[in-house]
């Protein structure tokens, strides 16, 4: 097993002051049979008292409000978890003609994760990625998931900036490019579109190795920002995570820490506040521990700016952080 402890700062500075800053955070891990939450803790500067409950997703999401002026929010959230390597076995799925059989029941069973949700509507040109997958999966549904990952990852471009927080499936297909957001979403649709149940999972992925920096695509996406990547439902097997943005299943290196429909149900930090001033946002950081020689834990952060345009609302709604 894992052992993991995070701490994900999300900051937010006005360039005036706001008052009555109402908030919620879905930041705390999972505990299933995968991987558990063995603590966490939610402090924020200004002060405040969060409050936690389980969301219809059975997500932990906390609660809080600033209500003097201030000009600067931090929320830190640290958790130690505890992860293994996934038990799924795709090798005994059913098959995609039994999965044609059993429509109607597993609409019946997962009716949210089948239909059409806010950041994966009806999408227009995945046909041919569909068809695609099909003729790569062997004839089996968990050969079918396995395809549609390795397409994604294949087809489309890693691309930090090509799409934002609010991109749906059709803007990732028309830029052909995207980050992990996206390119779950993309995994999603081409699920539901095949009968499959699939939903969306936001976390963090940790490095290969923890002593170094990494290269390639993890380091962009490895260890230091939140991650995102799907389950899909496979009869005969059951709920499977698969990472679009690396090609494979997910591993003992993706902490699970939401899931939901899509993006929209599991957003890391969302809130509003009162004030004209606009926002500057600084979030997506995940600080990772090092260990030292006398096994003691060590915490170094990182934060990336992530540029938010002023806005002149009264209530405006806080910059959300696109899952990278």
């Amino acid at each position: 097993m894992n052992r993991v402890r995070l701490l994900h700062v999300t900051e937010f500075d006005y360039d005036g002051p706001v008052s009555e800053s109402y908030n919620e955070v879905r930041l705390q891990p999972y505990d299933d049979e995968d991987q558990h939450c063995v603590g966490f803790r939610l402090r924020t500067q200004p002060t405040s008292s969060p409050t936690a409950s389980r969301d219809y997703f059975g997500n932990w999401v906390h609660r809080f409000n600033v209500m003097p002026k201030h000009r600067r929010l931090r929320v830190e959230a640290e958790s130690v978890v505890m992860t293994q390597e996934p038990g799924i076995d795709l090798g005994g799925s059913e098959t995609l003609t039994v999965v044609d059989r059993q429509r109607v029941a597993l609409l019946d069973a997962h009716y949210d994760f089948l239909v059409p949700s806010t950041y994966v509507p009806v999408a227009d040109g995945i046909a041919p990625l569909l068809r695609a997958a099909e003729d790569a999966s062997g004839g089996s549904a968990g050969g079918f998931a396995r395809a549609v990952a390795t397409l994604v990852h294949d087809h489309f471009r890693y691309a930090k900036g090509s799409t934002h927080v609010h991109s749906s499936v059709a803007d990732v297909l028309a830029a052909g490019a995207g980050v992990c957001q996206d390119f779950a979403h993309l995994l999603i649709a081409l699920a539901r579109a095949r009968g499959l149940p699939a939903r969306y999972v936001s976390g963090y992925l940790i490095p290969a190795d923890a002593d170094e920096d990494g290269n390639g695509l993890e380091q962009v996406i490895g260890g230091r920002a939140s991650h995102a990547w799907a389950d899909v439902f496979v009869p005969g097997s059951g709920w499977a995570g698969l990472d679009p943005t690396l090609g494979t299943p997910t591993s003992g290196r993706h902490v699970r820490v939401a899931s939901g429909r899509d993006y929209g149900d599991v957003a890391p930090v969302r809130g509003v506040y009162r004030g004209q001033a606009g926002q500057r946002l600084s979030g997506n950081v995940l600080m990772r521990p090092a260990v030292d020689d006398d096994g003691c834990e060590h915490l170094s952060e990182r934060i990336d700016p992530v540029p938010a345009e002023p806005s002149s609302d009264a209530l405006p709604q806080q910059q959300q952080q696109q899952q990278q």
